[in-house]
């Protein structure tokens, strides 16, 4: 843990990861779907710098506010990428089956959209780490 945690750190941290995924899927996107629109590439950039922030901004809690359950690191961010991953697939389905199926096949295993959910657990545990790692975590990020 650091000597002087930041909720502001965390925050940044988050959006660079996830500027950085963003960038990746938005620059590689044309490649495994060419007819796609700007504005669904643009979408997924915003996407992901948004999870990176909220992923920072949870770092906060590390108990559940209801179940008083201890919400470690590794458990709260790979469950917040997964849930913002899934809520993404549902606003933009089309595209994300278009992509799948173009890479994986009409009928492949992971032609499903949802495996984008496993894929922003992935994620969403770099960012975790990284956010806690150079940000810190818990109460002491917001206390002075």
């Amino acid at each position: 843990m650091l000597k002087n945690p930041s909720l502001i750190t965390r925050i940044a941290i988050g959006k660079g990861l996830g500027l950085v995924v963003g960038l990746a899927a938005f620059i590689c996107l044309p490649y495994f779907l060419p007819e796609v629109v700007s504005l669904t590439r643009w979408g997924i950039l915003l996407w992901y710098i948004t999870v990176g922030a909220i992923i920072g901004v949870f770092g906060v809690f590390t108990y559940h506010p209801i179940l008083k359950l201890p919400m470690p690191w590794w458990f709260r961010a790979p469950l917040i990428g997964a849930w913002m991953n899934f809520v993404l697939v549902f606003f933009a389905y089309d595209v994300m089956f278009d992509m799948m199926a173009r890479v994986f096949g009409e009928n492949g295993l992971f032609s499903s959209p949802f495996w984008f959910a496993a894929e922003g657990a992935i994620i969403g545990l770099v960012i975790g780490y990284f956010a806690t790692m150079f940000g810190g975590e818990g109460r002491e990020t917001i206390d002075k």
